[in-house]
């Protein structure tokens, strides 16, 4: 919705004009039902603009409140009097997008009372427990590599570092991947982070250790195994909201999936539309 809004905003705040007397003085307590301004008998009240105002992208709160009230008030007064002056019934794209509309404000509005009110005390520390304090430990690798075309180049790398030469320097000189220049260097990694073939290498060695030569997609490496450590556990403040995110959202895919099944949902006829339909704008057409 407020896409569709933005260019006017904008240009309404192009100049900076001091708010106008009397719609904030109209009461001694302004609420939500306030009118703020009349076109043509059709009142805007000051929970329409707080509304829109809701929902405008984040650079508008660096906007001075008084430009920001008349961008505002101006846009609304705007829309209203096209509105009003509107040449025929709505477009069917029309009446179909406020259909979408509607039905995303009141799914918005749901989604927040079912996550915020999942949001105890109790369900932080659980979800926290079942992800970090229960789960086991983490290792982690410190290794560095050299990354060649062919398993003979390697070979021949992980000969001179038999004879003594120092891994650091042979990366420098002959690693075709990105951490080279740095001596091949790779810094701190978990399972996971690592293409297979690289990982697997890396934990069945032994730190200061040296593998053969490893193949995966990028080409052959040298993997030279530093250090490991076990990750420390994160405490429940230090990632209270990443938590509570993880609460929110396994709540909603709970009660969304019971809603799915006490309903009847019939797809059948939708799933049988060809994809491609789409982008046949066209269908919109009155």
């Amino acid at each position: 919705m407020f896409d569709r809004l933005k260019p006017i905003a904008l240009s309404a705040l192009i100049a900076i004009a001091p708010l106008a007397a009397g719609a904030a003085d109209a009461e001694d307590a302004p609420d939500a039902s306030t009118v703020v301004a009349s076109v043509n008998g059709t009142d805007i009240t000051l929970g329409h603009m707080i509304a829109l105002r809701a929902g405008l992208p984040a650079q508008f709160a660096q906007v001075p409140p008084e430009v920001l009230y008349k961008g505002i008030l101006d846009q609304l007064i705007q829309q209203t009097l096209l509105e009003q002056n509107m040449e025929g019934d709505l477009s069917l794209a029309g009446r179909l997008a406020l259909d979408n509309e509607r039905r995303a404000v009141a799914a918005s509005q749901e989604i927040g009372r079912i996550t915020e009110s999942a949001l105890s005390d109790a369900a932080i520390k659980a979800a926290f427990d079942a992800k970090y304090a229960e789960a086991p430990d983490v290792t982690e690798y410190s290794a560095a590599h050299i990354l060649v075309e062919t398993k003979e180049e390697a070979e021949k790398l992980i000969a001179e570092l038999e004879d003594g030469a120092d891994f650091a320097e042979l990366a420098k000189e002959h690693s075709t991947g990105p951490s080279g220049p740095s001596g091949g260097a790779l810094g701190w990694f978990s399972a996971g982070m690592m293409v297979e073939e690289f990982q697997d290498a890396v934990e069945g060695m032994e730190p200061g250790e040296v593998s053969d030569p490893v193949q995966t997609q990028f080409g052959w490496h040298v993997i030279k195994l530093n250090e490991t450590r076990t990750k420390d556990r994160p405490e429940l403040d230090d990632v209270r909201d990443e938590i509570e995110e993880q609460v929110r959202q396994d709540a909603l895919n709970t009660y969304v999936e019971g809603l799915l099944e006490e309903s009847e949902v019939d797809r059948e006829t939708g799933d049988a539309i060809d994809p491609e339909l789409l982008n046949q704008y066209e269908l919109l057409e009155d």
